[in-house]
């Protein structure tokens, strides 16, 4: 997180994660665009937020399984992302993550996971 320089803004119960633009995130130059590894990591991290602001867990989220959908080139500025837990049972918890840049309504990626959660209270 440090190195991409994620940063977290809350409003309310909705939690928005913040990738400021760096020229080290830019993937193709001749485009330009940002290399989707730190898209993907990016949500990812943003997931793992989610989780944690909306759950009181014992540990870090474990993630299981990560689908990311690339929708369209994020260009060269800041990338902004939400994450939605769709589904927590006891032991794994669902997650949907969006990221956009000057649009909500306009994604630049998607990402589906699920993650292995540990409540608080368990041994």
């Amino acid at each position: 997180m440090q190195m991409m320089r994620v940063r977290f803004d809350g409003h309310g119960d909705e939690l928005t994660a913040i990738l400021p633009y760096a020229d080290t995130l830019v993937g193709n130059p001749l485009i330009p665009a940002l290399h989707g590894g730190a898209i993907g990591a990016f949500m990812e991290i943003t997931a793992s937020a989610a989780l944690l602001a909306g759950t009181r867990l014992a540990a870090l989220p474990k993630p299981i399984d990560v689908s990311v959908d690339y929708l369209r080139p994020a260009r060269p500025q800041d990338v902004y992302a939400r994450g939605i837990i769709t589904r927590q049972g006891a032991r794994v918890a669902n997650v949907r993550v969006e990221a956009w840049q000057d649009r909500r309504a306009a994604p630049v990626a998607a990402l589906h996971g699920h993650f292995l959660i540990k409540p608080e209270g368990e041994g």
